[in-house]
């Protein structure tokens, strides 16, 4: 495998958390409400991120391959999370 190949693979790895990293903390300032934490957003980004890109690994370990919507949903479940703890939803 080349190493653009090799590039392009890891960045359609991680493509699908990068998206709700980024989107999550943008959407929650739409939000009515104190949806928004007082945490800037690419803080909130970068938390997500993180977690997303640990459960994408976690699914690839325990299916064998990437692409298994079992760990897609894990993926949203643990980003929507994050999100939430970050909000501080537990406080509510």
């Amino acid at each position: 495998m080349s190493p653009v190949a090799l590039i392009l693979h890891v960045a359609n790895f991680i493509a699908p958390a990068l998206f709700l990293a980024l989107i999550l903390p943008l959407a929650a300032r739409l939000l009515p409400g104190k949806a928004a934490s007082r945490m800037a957003w690419w803080r909130q980004a970068a938390l997500n991120f993180g977690a997303g890109v640990a459960v994408l690994l976690a699914g690839l370990a325990l299916h064998g391959r990437d692409g298994a919507m079992a760990t897609y949903a894990a993926l949203v479940v643990v980003s929507g999370t994050v999100q939430w703890l970050v909000g501080g939803g537990f406080r509510r």
